[in-house]
């Protein structure tokens, strides 16, 4: 594998690693122990635990065993999907993005695997108005990787893709 392709898993790994942190954080020193526990920090920003049973926007909500786990093994190959796009793609920009992806993914797949739900706390507000629902550090991964690769192949891809020897 290219030292460039590494990257992107590094990414991926540290992703996963903050992700994994600061929910144990959160739940753990923090002392959000139930879900609706809430810090304040900032007038726009509070720490509120939530329990995510779905995927973004609450959407596909798991209320069974056999949904979570469909949920699991839907995600499980979106990640997998992630994994073989980064072996793939020769644009390292887009590896990067893809690795903030992947990483994101794979630690809301622990959460859901281990917990049965996604933790999370990130409560951004202004007054009563919430423009994003409560979301976590992976949440903010996925969304920031795929607004990176949206914003390149619409605004940033040039016709030829650099060539690159993958048996190197």
């Amino acid at each position: 594998m290219q030292a460039n392709r590494a990257y992107a898993f590094l990414v991926a790994g540290l992703t996963f690693l903050i992700d994994q942190l600061s929910k144990w954080w959160v739940t753990g020193p923090m002392g959000l122990t139930i879900e609706g526990d809430q810090r304040y920090v900032l007038p726009i920003f509070n720490f509120t635990r939530t329990h995510n049973l779905g995927i973004s926007l609450g959407l596909f909500r798991a209320d069974s065993d056999a949904a979570r786990w469909a949920l699991v093994a839907v995600t499980a190959a979106i990640a997998l999907s992630m994994l073989v796009w980064i072996l793939r793609e020769p644009r390292h920009g887009d590896r990067l993005a893809l690795g903030l992806v992947l990483g994101g993914a794979v630690g809301n797949i622990l959460d859901r695997i281990r917990l049965g739900y996604v933790v999370d706390f990130a409560d951004l507000h202004f007054g009563a108005f919430r423009p994003f629902l409560v979301f976590n550090i992976a949440d903010a991964a996925i969304s920031i990787g795929v607004v990176i690769l949206l914003v390149r192949a619409f605004l940033m891809r040039d016709d030829k893709a650099p060539k690159e020897n993958i048996n190197a």
